[in-house]
């Protein structure tokens, strides 16, 4: 926090009024919104507020700040950097927002899952950008410049071709235990690296083009994360952004979106739809592979929710591709992909007999209830807690010795800065924090689905009493924000009389 205070100094004159972390993504850097007067406005496009960025590898952060100089130079819609360390860690740029291209997306799409007039709009804005980034480099005198600033590495080639397939074997295939011969699948790598590799041109590879890497300012995209640019062809980056799992594009919408991409292209260069198609589907297969080996690290290995639930998505894909003869020139890799489909569906299969099963336990327990204490159950109470590990976890007062205690201590501590020291998890910008870090909504929502459970049978069984208690190390942040968030919950969607005391700031409260 220091390093951005110190920065932003030097560019403004003066400390900045508040820094809020910011949810990361997939990468271990890490965001924060910085707020300031009217010395900021007029630096920043008559904005009061950019973005601080600390990064974890010096040379990516000078691969996003020279590409981020080259694309304002040729009027392309990015962020604008403002200041960049002496260490080169840190740096501040324009703030595009907080509306994705994907967000916008999710409050436009209609009931029905298609998406309406205005998300539409903005999709065809963003295709209709893309030759434009992919053709800043061709014919330009300082196009090699650019590359030998990629970061890690100026082209896509075949070292980071079968890096990319390699991911996919071994932090996928070995992960979900499919069995594979390495010889026949590497000999099947090796001819889809030669057709990848087929044909030579000096554009410029987004290689991360996805909507989630596509801010709404006014209206209109601006592109960011594009730090992993290097030379390469232009099918990668519609591939990329067409047949992104989470976006669940129609093959309607998929078609008008490269229909609008091939009428942009044509400004610099003209390829019939049959031809661009053709290879178009080799990188679509190319990228399934390589998103399958990112999911299965993140979210089988690092157990990231968001990243595991996208793999039947991406394999929905897959099999797509598999229709259409993508995968028949490599037959060893085809019945590598048969495999995960046919993994897919029995997962699949898993889950809604374990949901059928439920389900049949519920209406069982619904329709016997003779282990009711009284012919109508009694009104349950629940009594929520936050504390201070320091002074001991709260007693039961009911003698019913039901419910759980809850460890807030792996969360991120507001506690550790200084603006938030005097607040308590009941204030907004303690709650912003809390929020835009991310990890106490991924830690609830475990929380959720235990209370949930507990509190439904209680309800059901006529009990009386139960206690859940939030615990931290000064009682005060991320306890309190536990308990009230928890508490609230269980008032609405149970109905049940829930009493808080959040012990060590003397507050209770009643909802009835």
């Amino acid at each position: 926090m220091e390093r951005i205070i110190h920065l932003y100094k030097g560019l403004s004159g003066v400390e900045p009024q508040s820094i809020i972390p910011l949810a990361g993504a997939g990468s271990n850097r890490q965001y924060f919104r910085v707020t300031g007067g009217e010395e900021l406005s007029t630096l920043n496009h008559q904005q009061s507020t950019l973005i601080a960025v600390i990064g974890t590898n010096q040379e990516e952060n000078d691969a996003f700040v020279y590409l981020s100089h080259f694309f304002r130079k040729n009027d392309l819609p990015v962020p604008s950097v403002l200041a960049v360390s002496e260490d080169r860690m840190v740096y501040l740029q324009e703030d595009c927002g907080d509306v994705s291209l994907y967000s916008f997306m999710a409050q436009h799409r209609q009931e029905d899952g298609t998406l309406d007039a205005e998300a539409l709009t903005a999709l065809r804005q963003t295709i209709q950008v893309l030759p434009r980034f992919q053709f800043s480099t061709v014919g330009k005198t300082d196009a090699e410049d650019v590359f030998v600033h990629c970061y890690p590495q100026r082209e896509m080639d075949r070292t980071s071709v079968m890096f990319d397939l390699n991911y996919f074997k071994y932090c996928f295939l070995k992960l979900v235990g499919v069995e594979f011969n390495e010889f026949k699948l590497q000999h099947d790598f090796e001819r889809l690296a030669d057709d990848l590799l087929m044909e030579k041109e000096n554009t410029f590879l987004y290689r991360d083009f996805q909507s989630r890497n596509v801010m709404l300012k006014d209206g209109k995209p601006f592109l960011i994360d594009f730090q992993g640019g290097r030379r390469g062809p232009i099918y990668y980056d519609v591939a990329s952004f067409l047949w992104q799992s989470s976006a669940k594009f129609s093959e309607e919408v998929r078609n008008l979106l490269i229909d609008e991409y091939l009428t942009a292209l044509q400004s610099y260069k003209n390829i019939a739809k049959e031809v661009f198609l053709q290879r178009l589907h080799l990188y679509v297969l190319f990228r399934i592979l390589q998103v399958l080996g990112a999911y299965g690290y993140r979210g089988l290995w690092e157990k990231k929710t968001y990243f595991a639930n996208s793999i039947p998505l991406a394999i929905n894909n897959l099999q797509q591709e598999l229709s259409l003869g993508t995968c028949d020139a490599y037959p060893f890799l085809k019945e590598i992909c048969q495999s995960l489909i046919a993994w897919n569906a029995e997962k699949e299969k898993s889950g809604a007999e374990e949901v059928a099963k439920k389900q049949k336990v519920a209406a069982y327990l619904q329709k016997d209830n003779t282990y009711l204490k009284n012919d109508e159950p009694t009104p349950l109470l629940v009594r929520v807690f936050s504390f201070s590990f320091k002074r001991g976890i709260p007693e039961d007062e009911s003698g019913n010795g039901g419910g759980y205690v809850f460890d807030c201590r792996s969360t991120h501590n507001p506690g550790r800065y200084d603006e938030y020291k005097p607040l308590t998890g009941l204030d907004q910008p303690v709650i912003d924090f809390l929020e835009a870090d991310g990890e106490i909504l991924t830690f609830l929502e475990s929380v959720y689905k235990i209370v949930d459970f507990h509190v439904a049978r209680f309800k059901e069984r006529g009990f009386a009493n139960m206690q859940i208690c939030f615990g931290c190390t000064g009682g005060r942040h991320r306890s309190v924000y536990s308990a009230q968030h928890v508490a609230e919950h269980i008032h609405e969607k149970f109905g049940v009389e829930v009493h808080i005391c959040h012990r060590e700031q003397n507050i209770t409260q009643q909802l009835k």
